[in-house]
């Protein structure tokens, strides 16, 4: 289900380092004060990370409640930004390449380019 976001309409992530022992009401109260806003909002996902990289946590309200969701890997870390403390919104995009390892932010993206009109 995580590696597959297409169910949530947004997803947030919290940059830099949060305690992963916080629950459903202190990670809410950690997105109120970095929104300034209550993160009761539907098919929403905010993820955290700890300072361990093979773990995240997930917060999504749901109609009666919250759901948390948490995932460890088995190999391999994910690649969490951790010189901001703030919370982002990834592209569908961008959290395939969170979930797979890499960097939400690539250090170079391969451009598109219009076929020229004569091979030869």
């Amino acid at each position: 289900m995580l590696n597959d976001a297409v169910c949530f309409k947004n997803v947030y992530i919290v940059t830099g380092y949060t305690d992963l022992r916080f629950g459903i009401d202190s990670l809410a109260a950690l997105i109120k004060s970095k929104l300034g806003k209550e993160p009761l909002v539907p098919d929403t996902l905010y993820l955290f990370c700890g300072r361990r990289t093979d773990r995240i946590k997930g917060l999504v309200w749901e109609s009666d409640g919250y759901l948390l969701l948490y995932k460890r890997l088995e190999q391999g870390n994910f690649q969490w930004p951790r010189s901001e403390s703030e919370v982002r919104n990834l592209s569908q995009q961008q959290f395939r390449w969170l979930m797979e390892g890499l960097t939400v932010t690539p250090k170079r993206i391969v451009k598109q380019v219009e076929p020229p009109e004569y091979m030869g």
